[in-house]
């Protein structure tokens, strides 16, 4: 909370907090915690770093980027409308056809597709669409797996809603147990986060698990946001998505995607985090209000970068590279692990999720004997009552560099940690 002192003629002096208090519910992001937990710390000096904990691809992003800007140089001068491009909006429904096996003229792309600029924004943004004032005469819940990505927390404190954390654990498969919630929790959510794969754990939601959360956002009038960014990056087979799952149930008021959005990004898919591209598909009601929420709020896509995004969307070969490129780093880090720390494979995503007794301080040895920087897994996870921390014995590991980085990273935290 920021104050502010005023001081008058009379000599009284007043203060006032400025500012929304909502935001002092929230903890520092995790990667300022990490900052902040390593910064007294200083690491071997025959060591060079290695970052393992953004999850950002360290990948050479495809060539098509850099040649698709230059021949669209002449739209940086213009406005991009929010919609994007309809060229972007053919090519996005075009992936999506063919990925999922839509069957054929159920997706309308120009009402069910919206292009992101990075979908974290609109994760964020999303609860400002999706939470009422009230529902069912109570203050609004927000689920989210826990562990969870930051934002969704972020999202629903800002946006007036209980964050409710949904453990997923080894216990519950790494994913929220849904036969767990109960009718009176369910009436006032008026949003459920699901990652698929999971961030961090890495895994995915089945078509039957992903069939029970869409009839319970439609039975219980809530919004399905299902998180499908690392969804490209899979190691033994592709995981299942929403819209897929979807059009395969009974279709509500005739409206094949009621209730759910999805989210992708090539940020992963592409190695392209700093396009800041991506899209949300589904329900045409749900697009249209975002896109009127985003016409106040959010600038649009420039057209340079819709159009190398439209490129990359229609590009399958460097994306298999990709894959068999983190598919090399899982292995070189089998290798090196041999099964320690409950190590699992996971079916989606570069994470390691490991167990190693105490998160934060084995991020703080393997910083300073190793040089080996990880992010403790509290720190993507709250404790609710009653319960641990499902993270807090947890560090999570990104393999976002080159395999022999990751295996020296991986034989680095089994010398440290034992």
């Amino acid at each position: 909370m920021v104050s502010a002192d005023f001081s008058v003629n009379s000599g009284a002096v007043f203060t006032e907090a400025i500012g929304n208090d909502r935001l002092d519910l929230l903890t520092d992001y995790p990667f300022t915690r990490l900052s902040n937990l390593l910064a007294p710390i200083t690491p071997r000096a025959n060591v060079a770093p290695v970052v393992l904990t953004v999850g950002e691809p360290q990948h050479t992003p495809p060539a098509i980027i850099e040649e698709t800007l230059r021949a669209s140089a002449s739209g940086w001068n213009k406005y991009p409308p929010v919609g994007g491009t309809p060229e972007f909006r053919a090519a996005t429904g075009d992936w999506l056809n063919r990925r999922y096996d839509l069957p054929a003229g159920l997706l309308q792309a120009d009402s069910s597709i919206l292009p992101l600029s990075g979908t974290r924004e609109a994760l964020f943004m999303l609860a400002l669409l999706a939470v009422p004032t009230q529902k069912a005469g109570r203050q609004p819940a927000v689920l989210m797996p826990n562990p969870f990505y930051a934002p969704y927390e972020g999202a629903a404190v800002m946006a007036g809603a209980e964050p409710v954390f949904l453990s997923a654990t080894r216990e519950t498969g790494f994913l929220p147990d849904l036969d767990a919630l109960t009718p009176e929790l369910l009436e006032r959510t008026a949003l459920f986060y699901l990652c698929t794969p999971a961030n961090p754990q890495g895994a995915a939601a089945t078509p039957a698990y992903l069939a029970k959360a869409i009839g319970l956002a439609r039975q219980y009038g809530f919004v399905l946001a299902v998180d499908e960014c690392y969804a490209e990056i899979w190691l033994d087979a592709p995981p299942a998505g929403a819209l897929q799952v979807a059009a395969g149930l009974p279709y509500q008021d005739g409206k094949p995607w009621s209730n759910l959005l999805v989210f992708h990004s090539l940020s992963k898919r592409s190695s392209a985090a700093g396009l800041r591209s991506g899209f949300v598909a589904g329900d045409p009601a749900l697009i249209g209000r975002f896109s009127r929420l985003r016409s106040y709020g959010c600038a649009g896509m420039p057209l340079p970068i819709l159009a190398a995004s439209t490129a990359l969307w229609r590009d399958e070969a460097h994306v298999e590279e990709n894959r068999a490129a983190y598919r090399a780093k899982f292995a070189a880090a089998e290798a090196e692990l041999g099964g320690r720390y409950g190590y699992r494979r996971p079916a989606g995503g570069f994470f390691l999720w490991l167990e190693v007794g105490n998160g934060e301080e084995a991020a703080k040895r393997l910083w300073a004997e190793g040089a080996v920087r990880v992010l403790p897994g509290a720190y993507l996870s709250r404790s609710n009552p009653g319960e641990p921390n499902p993270g807090e014995a947890f560090i999570r590991v990104a393999l976002v560099q080159d395999t022999d980085t990751v295996a020296q990273a991986c034989a680095s935290i089994v010398r440290i940690l034992g």
